[in-house]
């Protein structure tokens, strides 16, 4: 692991994003709460959170952090169709939360796959990536 003792805490967000692609009737199980396996937002919702708080133990190297606030959003989205899938990170420390955001989106994105490839094994994860980061060293970043 990187030595990060010597950085001052500060406050840092991540904001990463990403989408789970699939027919109009899939997307309308989800949306009319019919899908087999309950709940498909709402379970993929908190297993996005879940994930963020042990990135350390999923990622080699990266830095346990007690993360101050973790939201995912997903939403439908009748033009891909699919769900768009949004998260944000906040901590006060010497490292980034990047990879906690990064990870939150990729584990609510295959949440959401595993209650529907019973329905539709054709659906794609796609588009995962880093939207914006504020605070440390190298500053604001957007993408």
């Amino acid at each position: 692991m990187v030595d990060v003792s010597d950085k001052p805490a500060t406050e840092r967000l991540a904001v990463a994003e990403g989408r789970v692609v699939m027919t109009t009737a899939t997307l309308d199980l989800i949306v009319s709460g019919n899908a087999k396996k309950g709940d498909v937002l709402g379970t993929a919702r908190i297993a996005g959170i879940m994930a963020a708080k042990r990135t350390s133990e999923l990622i080699p190297l990266c830095h346990p952090l007690a993360l101050s606030k973790v939201t995912v959003e997903i939403e439908p989205d009748a033009t891909l169709p699919g769900c768009l899938v949004r998260a944000s990170v906040k901590v006060t420390g010497p490292t980034g939360v990047e990879m906690e955001a990064l990870t939150a989106v990729s584990v609510a994105c295959l949440t959401i796959y595993d209650m529907i490839k019973a329905v539709e094994r054709g659906v794609r994860i796609e588009g995962i990536h880093l939207v914006e980061k504020l605070g440390g060293k190298s500053g604001h970043y957007r993408a």
